[in-house]
């Protein structure tokens, strides 16, 4: 029988794994989640046998169970097969020290562990498409890495069209080329603002049925391949699985600690964590854009305007994913939203979630701008390893925990290549990285860029919210691009 999901704001709508990926956004603006008693869980015996398993391998054992009903085994294996060929994406773990490991998510596509979930969105998203003889305008907001990876997934696929919304500022040049040089199919979008007005300004046009049924006739026309999408969390919980079967010795439970900016990768392992995976503590490494660790603290949840950061992807604010976590913690959390859409007031935590839980599973540390470096520069001194600003965060926040006793089997999650961030690298450590192949060939391509100028406009708190007239101005970009 296949699995169900339902709306973080509605409980009431009930789907299945391909209405939530087609529909992208849930009913009432909430993400699609489903019951911690539906969470299948892998025996034992299954996660011992991993260790001599592929990635995708690992993917099917993990990913099967929630797709059973949805997609035949037959048809789930080669779709994994080929969205983790290891000789396009291959992954690696590296020993640092005592029982510390790093895993290098970043040998993909785009060299960024986003290369992994938008992988197997793209080619999930479009088996149904085939199936249903279908097409979709998938939106997405990118704080950095995300809007390469989905535009590189999706590039060329004959029945998806890809809008890519990135902070103007934002981001570096080497992470803008990879969705500007694509062209085809991928439309990228320069916000004039930060990646929460990005971000705000794909959920408001999915949850825009009129504007989609009135330029394409199809209420339906619009998906998201933003974490909100559950084709993008489903496969992060692949990560955590792979990390032990490579790491973990005499069945000694494992220590997560992920660089957290929207919260998909930290959403995956505590999803892994309740299907049977022995996992000790996942640690939620953040930047400046402290408000989880504060609410972890405090127990208040408030949306502060977001800080600059090297961990340029990490700077978030007001977390997607902190609504599937409080929801799985059994509480409630949304952003408050007018007739027409506008979020008008973020965090409302009206059912408050079962704290001691959330903190004996989870431990989260803010990291300085300052310390990004000095971590950076640790690990390169210590280890001759090179670390970019997002790993160096899992560094710090695993080696606060620790207290430098690294004694307890541990895997950091290194999200990017360190040479999509060369200025930092060279400012911490000396020395410019390597820039990676497919970035390099991007350099002299020529771009296109659609531009949304009008200011975004001033939240309560002094956090940009998106505008009106930003969202006209999206709104007539797009028809642009159509007519």
């Amino acid at each position: 029988m296949s699995k169900t999901y339902y709306s973080t704001n509605n409980k009431s709508e009930r789907v299945d794994f391909q209405t939530a990926l087609m529909n992208g956004l849930a009913s009432q603006y909430g993400l699609y989640m489903i019951d911690q008693a539906d969470i299948p869980r892998l025996p034992p015996e299954v996660i011992s046998t991993m260790a001599d398993m592929s990635y995708a391998q690992i993917a099917f054992a993990v990913l099967n169970p929630f797709l059973a009903g949805q997609i035949a085994a037959d048809e789930l294996k080669p779709l994994l097969e080929d969205a983790y060929d290891e000789a396009v994406i291959p992954t690696t773990i590296q020993h640092v020290t005592g029982k510390t490991h790093i895993m290098w998510l970043t040998s993909g596509p785009t060299y960024s562990f986003k290369d992994y979930a938008a992988r197997f969105f793209g080619r999930a998203l479009n088996h149904f498409l085939k199936q249903n003889n279908q097409r979709r305008v998938v939106a997405v907001a990118t704080s950095g890495d995300t809007g390469g990876a989905v535009a590189d997934a999706l590039h060329g696929l004959e029945r998806v069209d890809n809008l890519v919304f990135f902070p103007i500022d934002g981001i570096t040049e080497r992470q803008r080329r990879q969705m500007t040089t694509l062209g085809g199919n991928v439309h990228a979008f320069a916000v004039n603002g930060d990646f929460d007005v990005c971000q705000a300004l794909a959920k408001r046009l999915l949850g825009d049925k009129s504007f989609a049924v009135q330029r394409f006739g199809d209420a339906a026309h619009f998906t998201s391949a933003n974490s909100i999408s559950l084709g993008r969390l489903l496969p992060q919980a692949v990560y955590p699985f792979y990390a032990y079967s490579r790491v973990a010795k005499n069945d000694e439970p494992l220590i997560a600690s992920i660089p957290s900016g929207n919260f998909g990768d930290m959403m995956g392992t505590v999803v892994a964590k309740a299907m049977g995976l022995p996992i000790a503590l996942i640690i939620c490494g953040v930047n400046e854009n402290k408000e989880f660790p504060t609410f972890l603290r405090t127990e208040k949840f408030d949306v502060q305007p977001s800080v600059s950061s090297p961990s340029s992807a990490m700077i978030v604010s007001n977390p997607s994913n902190f609504a599937r976590l409080v929801d799985f913690y059994g509480g409630h959390v949304y952003d408050a939203r007018d007739a027409k859409g506008r979020v008008i007031r973020e965090g409302i935590m009206d059912v408050f979630p079962d704290i001691g839980a959330m903190r004996r599973d989870i431990f989260s540390v803010s990291v300085s701008n300052a310390d990004h470096y000095r971590a950076m520069r640790d690990v390169y001194e210590r280890f001759q390893i090179v670390i970019e600003p997002h790993g160096a965060v899992g560094w710090r926040a695993l080696d606060a925990y620790l207290e430098g006793r690294h004694d307890r089997p541990a895997v950091i999650y290194e999200t990017a290549d360190p040479g999509k961030f060369p200025d930092d690298v060279q400012q911490a450590i000396g020395v410019m990285p390597a820039v990676p192949a497919g970035i390099a060939r991007q350099v002299d391509l020529s771009e296109r860029i659609y531009r949304i100028d009008r200011p975004a406009e001033i939240g309560p708190g002094g956090s940009l919210t998106l505008s009106d007239a930003q969202y006209t101005e999206a709104l007539d970009a797009i028809c642009g691009i159509y007519d």
